[in-house]
């Protein structure tokens, strides 16, 4: 990177370590709310505001973001160098092979599993920027939760929402807006707060979601505070990072769930057969049952919210 200006981190996942960067000349450009918290004391935001010296673009899972997040450096960086760094298992291999198709590589490294790569600048990645795309009717943008349809797991959710959610409904984890769209033909809902931490996706939900009782709220679920207690929660959680399974994440939105019901309030989640929810919701809830569920899915209830519980 150069001795001198601004250097432009974009997509850096929490835990990325940046240490080898200088914190007052660094800006890191995500659009996940967790990696702003995690930062504290370095320059965060949610979109590009170059021009800079040079850019690091931290390789995401999907294609089609990566290549946008490429193109976005590129063009806020034009006459720095650009350095590419990612794990082959997110897709770091073919991106270095389909950028040495345009550009001179000035340099590379693999080590373990993962390949960094570097380049001066140069203006050829302009067919890579992100462009809305449509599922089933709804925007959405590259590197959003099901961004080219909507996820079976939703669609199930969705055809089995309470028939009477109260008058205070949260969708955690609530993406492009699917779930809150469909539930928001209840004429019984008063507010309907879509929790969501990644940046692109609720632009994509404030699109989709033009009713007057929707409220949006970019932020990580698990340290949400709610502005009102809810009498519905309803969320299809994640529970993978990366490529790696993980159930602790799902498990995380049912204690928020657990903290921002009312006494009387219930939760309803689908989530993949194989995944191990019940004895923590049995932990968390004073009644749970499976509503409805197919082979791959299932739908659980959770009713009467332990107050004591931690």
């Amino acid at each position: 990177m150069p001795a001198d200006g601004r250097i432009a981190v974009f997509a850096p996942t929490a835990d990325t370590d940046l240490s080898a960067l200088p914190r007052d000349r660094m800006q890191v450009i995500s659009r996940a709310a967790e990696v702003h918290d995690a930062l504290t004391g370095i320059d965060c935001v949610t979109r590009a505001e170059g021009p800079y010296a040079g850019a690091v673009v931290i390789v995401p899972r999907a294609k089609a973001e990566a290549r946008a997040l490429l193109a976005e450096a590129v063009r806020h960086c034009p006459e720095g160098p650009i350095l590419v760094d990612g794990q082959k298992t997110d897709g770091v291999d073919s991106l270095f092979k389909a950028c040495r198709g345009r550009v001179a590589i000035t340099g590379q490294m693999t080590k373990a599993h993962g390949r960094a790569f570097w380049f001066a600048a140069a203006p050829v990645f302009d067919d890579w920027q992100a462009a809305p795309g449509t599922a089933d009717g709804f925007r959405t943008l590259p590197g959003v939760f099901s961004a080219d349809g909507v996820d079976p797991a939703s669609a199930l959710l969705a055809a089995h929402l309470p028939a009477k959610p109260g008058r205070h409904v949260a969708d955690l984890g609530a993406g492009w807006g699917f779930l809150a769209a469909r539930a928001l033909e209840s004429p019984a809902i008063e507010e309907l707060h879509l929790v969501e931490s990644d940046a692109a996706a609720l632009d994509c939900a404030r699109h989709n979601v033009t009713d007057p009782r929707a409220r949006f709220h970019w932020a990580d679920v698990r340290r949400w505070e709610p502005p009102v207690l809810f009498d519905t929660v309803i969320t299809n959680p994640p529970f993978h990072q990366g490529r790696k399974g993980v159930p602790e994440l799902g498990q995380s939105f049912m204690a928020t769930a657990r903290r921002i019901l009312r006494p009387a309030g219930r939760l309803v989640l689908v989530a993949n057969r194989h995944l191990p929810y019940e004895a923590t919701l049995d932990a968390a809830f004073g009644k749970v049952e499976e509503v409805a569920g197919d082979g791959k899915f299932k739908i659980l209830q959770a009713s009467r919210p332990a107050r004591g519980h931690r």
